[in-house]
Order: structure tokens, then sequence, then C-alpha cells
């Protein structure tokens, strides 16, 4: 009997997620498309964070009999937008965006490991060797500059041909300068 109800615990149930699973995808996409591209873009942490509470309330009024389509709903409009006054407030207010988002930081500046920035981003030397390698470079050497960005992660801007990296002053680089 209990191997049963973890298999199949009747018709209703399977009638009501394919029911409010269409309309809730279909509110879903609804307010995603209102509210725009950067509902979903995961420039930071935070915009992450969103798009992760989004899916798991979607997941929610697919699978909880006791979350009404109404209130899953009403929790798509709160999480975009909440997320719409975050971002809006972030371009107006550059004090309020340095609150909300990270900046990116300089790891690596002409082949050198930059050791506090290392430290300070909880990154080991080892780590950012295999991003190097997952860029298709072989060495530190190779590359100008690594970035961590503020979505965490990692741009891997190798040296122009020639190896002259005079053109990637330190100052014009994220972190730095």
């Amino acid at each position: 009997m209990m191997t049963q109800d973890m298999l199949f615990q009747g018709w209703s149930g399977l009638l009501r997620t394919l029911i409010v699973g269409t309309l809730a995808y279909i509110g879903l996409v609804t307010f995603l498309r209102i509210s725009g591209k950067r509902t979903l873009a995961k420039l930071n942490a935070f915009d992450l964070v969103v798009t992760v509470a989004i899916g798991s309330t979607l997941a929610t009024i697919l699978l909880s009999k006791s979350v009404a389509l109404a209130e899953g709903f009403t929790a798509f409009a709160l999480l975009i937008g909440l997320q719409y006054l975050v971002t809006t407030g972030s371009v107006m207010w550059p004090r309020f965006a340095r609150t909300v988002r990270s900046e990116p930081r300089l790891v690596m500046h002409k082949g050198e490991f930059l050791h506090d920035a290392l430290r300070r981003e909880r990154v080991t030397e080892e780590e950012l060797l295999s991003v190097i390698r997952n860029n298709g470079s072989a060495a530190p050497d190779e590359i100008a500059a690594v970035v961590l960005e503020s979505d965490g992660s990692f741009s891997v801007i190798p040296k122009p041909e020639g190896g002259d990296t005079a053109n990637f002053a330190s100052a014009d680089l994220p972190g730095r300068g």
C-alpha cells in the first residue's frame, strides 16, 4: 500500500498538475515578457538568487496542493516586481548598486597571480589555473588578465599576438587602478 502511494496517488493529482502547471507556465512566461530580459539575466549573485527563487516558486505551484494558482501568480509578481525595483534602483543610484552587487575583481595580471585578490575572493591558484586551462590556454604567461566577474564567472583575456601587453594597462582593468 505504501509503495503504491509513492508511485501513484490518483488521477486527480495528475490532472491538477497538468492544468495548474500549464497555467503557471503561461503566467510565468507572460510575467517575464512584461518585465523584460533583465529579470533572468544572471549578471550578479542577486540576479541568480531571483532566478532560483522563481524556479522554486514554479515547482511549488506545480507540486504543492496547498498553494493555489493565484498565490503562485502573486509570488511571481512579487519576485519580479522586487527584481525590477532593485535593478532600477541600481541604475539610478550607484551607491545602492554597490550594496546589492559586487564589482568585478582582477585576479591575474600579465601572468602573475594577484594573491591579495585571490584571498579576498576565496579562489585558489589551482582553481584559477583550471579556469585558464578550460579557456584553452596552457600557461599563465599566455594570459594578459583574468577577471572574476560579478556573477562569479571568469573572463580570461589572452595576451595579444606577439605577447605585447602594453595595451592592457592595469588601470583599464576591473579591480585595478
